[in-house]
């Protein structure tokens, strides 16, 4: 793990350090992490990186830098089984993986595969379902790859726009592409996704971009002007690792206090609204924001 000034130094060799098109230097991220669970109003870690049913992960290798977040559906709580457990369990899975350097750079569905087949081949029966995002930067190529199953995702900023953004996958309104293990007696009847199904993109990213992933409890609540105005003041300050880790706190704090205002008219109102439903308000839900600097790899 890096320390809080390697972190500063990275951060400021790819604010001052300058674009160039042959730039034979390795990129790294430079990751803050902040979240809210819906059942406490303050950014209290479960065990792991679990904010309330929703789990993440930040892991290094000599290849790669990785990150991942996954939603555990909660209505498996009313079966008497914790959502958290399954989220939770598969990212720290793949957080294993990554730092065992059992994966591909450029194939982030391999990661989100290998991690779900532990989980079904547990000898310990682990029931639940989940959303899963899991984004790569390779270190040599300069590349991003992307694999995105459910309404969890990330956005790219350059420049102060988004310049690449993950597509929602949902099977009908508020009902999104999920990994899932059910009790036999309800194998084909509880809904499941392959992680094949998740959708994949590969891009070149510069020094400074900024990338934000997130589950859905963000996107729910916090349309794009509004998470681009926070992500301003990040632009406009000597950026650090304090000041990332303060940016990743000052969005999810915004999202989980739109989440309970009554009179708002968020992003997933509106989607309520345009499927035929008269909702207003804010969603109250689990929040997970990782923000990121591409930055100078150092060792």
């Amino acid at each position: 793990m890096f320390s809080v000034l390697s972190y500063g130094r990275l951060v400021a060799r790819a604010v001052l350090g300058g674009l160039s098109q042959t730039d034979s230097r390795d990129y790294s991220l430079v990751t803050a992490s902040c979240g809210f669970g819906k059942d406490f109003r303050k950014g209290i870690l479960k065990k792991g990186m679990c904010y309330g049913d929703d789990a993440c992960f930040v892991a290094r290798h000599r290849s790669a830098d990785v990150l991942g977040v996954a939603d555990g559906v909660g209505g498996w709580r009313d079966y008497g089984v914790d959502p958290s457990q399954f989220s939770g369990t598969l990212m720290r899975t793949c957080e294993r993986l990554v730092k065992e350097g059992r994966f591909v750079p450029s194939n982030p569905v391999g990661i989100l595969t290998a991690g779900y087949c532990e989980l079904l081949q547990n000898k310990v029966p682990l029931l639940g379902s989940s959303t899963a995002c899991i984004v790569v930067l390779d270190r040599t190529s300069h590349r991003l790859h992307t694999a995105n199953l459910g309404d969890s995702g990330f956005l790219v900023v350059r420049g102060g726009e988004v310049v690449h953004r993950s597509d929602e996958q949902q099977h009908y309104f508020n009902t999104p592409f999920q990994l899932s293990i059910a009790p036999p007696e309800a194998e084909g009847v509880v809904l499941s996704d392959s992680p094949d199904a998740a959708d994949r993109t590969s891009f070149d990213v510069q020094l400074g971009d900024i990338i934000l992933t997130a589950t859905d409890g963000l996107f729910d609540n916090m349309p794009d002007y509004m998470i681009l105005q926070e992500l301003k003041k990040l632009k406009a300050s000597n950026s650090n690792y304090e000041s990332i880790q303060q940016t990743a706190r000052s969005i999810a704090e915004q999202a989980h206090e739109l989440a309970y205002d009554p009179t708002y008219m968020s992003p997933f109102a509106q989607f309520a609204c345009d499927n035929g439903l008269n909702v207003r308000g804010g969603k109250p839900d689990d929040i997970t924001v990782l923000l990121s600097i591409v930055a100078e790899y150092t060792d």
